[in-house]
């Protein structure tokens, strides 16, 4: 499947749950600190249940393993009978990048130049690539310099010469593990989109709460992202309250407006949810189901 269609099948997945046409019970953490977290994300939307049990494991590269692990298991709705088993590393990148971009084409300023994306991992790389897909040129910066040369040879996107350098762009992605703040107080500067793909569960953050607090602000799922991501903090010192946060699905399914105008500031907490997960695997079934059938060979 095509970032471009990961793209599609997103923006559709963030709509329906809006319209409460998907269900998405919440996100169960299996906490295994300090090494990592166990992730159980259930969903139900087009005539298909699907649930994902995926790890996040940080350490895992530094033995040769990949930080993301699991896999998607996707049945019939209507008689509970399996129809896919997907691999969750593959399916988590696609989802990811799409959100990511997703949430920078409907908040982002028109006109706004290339998109910098801070992390080149696997889910970073999966930005940048579905970025590069919907035609803006992207500037990449990793902490790891090899890392992000390599991805830039491998994508065609340019290298920039610092961290501030990235972060100062007009949409930027951040995709870190998040055990460092990037955006201080009073850093953002007027007319910037960030999508913070990177504090998805406790202990994680990539912007000072302060700064959460000073722009305007959306989430994938209030529940979700005011327990374990980069709201938790600002909702715990009563910086924001539910109020104060948009929904990216409202604000796609027009139930809700976006960016007001070009000076506005807006930024993304991102969680991940599995109705992201539902609409790849979905669209990853259609492809399936439309290939021809592989022959078969008795043995």
């Amino acid at each position: 499947m095509s970032p471009v269609q990961a793209v599609e099948a997103v923006r559709a997945a963030f709509a329906a749950y809006a319209r409460g046409e998907w269900s998405m019970p919440p996100k169960v953490y299996v906490p295994a600190y300090p090494a990592g977290d166990f992730r159980a994300m259930p969903a139900l939307g087009a005539g298909h249940a699907m649930v994902k049990w995926v790890t996040s494991f940080p350490g895992n590269p530094q033995q040769g393993l990949p930080t993301v692990t699991g896999l998607v298991l996707l049945s019939d709705a209507s008689n509970g009978v399996l129809r896919a088993v997907l691999d969750a590393a593959a399916v988590t990148a696609l989802r990811t990048g799409a959100a990511a971009v997703v949430a920078a084409e409907e908040l982002g300023r028109r006109g706004a130049g290339r998109a910098a994306v801070v992390g080149a991992g696997v889910n970073g790389r999966a930005a940048a690539r579905t970025f590069l897909a919907r035609g803006r040129p992207v500037l990449l910066w990793d902490v790891n310099e090899e890392r992000a040369r390599e991805v830039a040879a491998e994508l065609g996107a340019a290298i920039a010469s610092s961290a501030e350098e990235a972060l100062a762009s007009d949409v930027v992605v951040t995709v870190t593990p998040g055990h460092e703040v990037l955006f201080s107080e009073g850093s953002l500067r007027p007319g910037q989109h960030v999508s913070l793909m990177g504090a998805d569960g406790p202990g994680k953050s990539e912007i000072a709460p302060v700064e959460l607090a000073r722009v305007r602000t959306f989430c994938d799922d209030w529940e979700q992202a005011s327990h374990g991501g980069e709201l938790v903090y600002a909702v715990d010192q009563g910086l924001l309250e539910q109020k104060d946060v948009g929904l990216l699905g409202d604000v796609i399914a027009g139930k809700a407006g976006g960016r007001a105008d070009d000076a506005e500031i807006t930024v993304f907490d991102s969680t991940g949810l599995a109705i992201q997960d539902l609409a790849v695997a979905l669209a990853a079934l259609d492809a399936v189901d439309g290939l021809p059938e592989l022959p078969r060979f008795e043995l």
